[in-house]
């Protein structure tokens, strides 16, 4: 009995030693060991490192543009609103000129170019001066909203298309985490998770630049409205000083506007 007891033992030894492990029991080499952003980014396709670099990129142009952008309306809407409320007073037209300059703002290039007008009029005072004022006037104000508003397209641009951009990445990564699984022969979550891991992360990145994109451009949109209204207020205030020195035939400038 004692013998047929240790043979059977044998054989249950040998069966144990031929029997595969378990799908869950993976060699710890073959994981990787860093699942941070950072380790996630070095151990990402080269693809989806490119897809991570480029919407890196893309949210340091947005807050750079925000920056900029930001500075430049508030000094030139200061200076802005500055120069018309000097228009409100009993001020000529060859006072405001001289005044002004050769300043290169927004509103300065508005009373020069008014100034001009009234000189290559040679003082004749009727309505056709008043519309030539007025195209002047128009042209002008369009050239410096074109001028403000330069950089703020690729917000926008930013916006619409950075998210698409970061699913481009998943998916690139996603696919790569199905071709692992298919050379690793296991469906262990803990060979898959690292992969899928990587490529999500590609999509968060491409939400981090489009949101501040987003509302960066929509804040940047508000704020040249406003100095658009702030040019619009300048022209009125020169239409009316134009209509006041007609009503009192003093339409004469002291010196030319460049």
């Amino acid at each position: 009995m004692q013998g047929v007891s240790k043979l059977r033992q044998m054989i249950v030894t040998i069966a144990l030693a031929f029997v595969p492990a378990p799908a869950f029991a993976i060699d710890e080499a073959l994981l990787p060991r860093n699942l941070s952003p950072w380790g996630m980014f070095l151990g990402a396709d080269i693809i989806v490192k490119t897809v991570m670099v480029g919407l890196a990129i893309a949210s340091l142009v947005t807050w750079t543009v925000w920056l900029a952008k930001s500075i430049e309306l508030r000094r030139k809407g200061t200076l802005a609103m500055r120069r018309t409320r000097a228009l409100e007073g009993n001020i000529k037209l060859a006072e405001a000129a001289e005044r002004a300059g050769d300043a290169r703002d927004a509103v300065a290039q508005l009373i020069q170019s008014c100034a001009k007008e009234a000189e290559l009029s040679g003082g004749i005072v009727d309505d056709g001066l008043q519309e030539r004022v007025a195209l002047r006037l128009e042209r002008v104000e369009a050239a410096m909203s074109r001028q403000i508003a330069r950089g703020t397209g690729v917000l926008a641009t930013i916006g619409a298309t950075a998210p698409f951009v970061g699913l481009f990445g998943t998916v690139w990564g996603i696919m790569n985490a199905f071709i692992g699984i298919s050379e690793s022969h296991t469906t262990s979550l803990a060979v898959v998770a690292p992969g899928i891991a990587e490529a999500l992360l590609a999509t968060a990145l491409g939400l981090v630049a489009a949101i501040p994109a987003v509302v960066i451009y929509n804040h940047l949109v508000r704020g040249i409205v406003n100095y658009r209204a702030l040019l619009g207020d300048a022209s009125a205030q020169l239409m009316l000083l134009v209509s006041r020195q007609r009503d009192h035939r003093e339409f004469r400038l002291s010196r030319a506007a460049e």
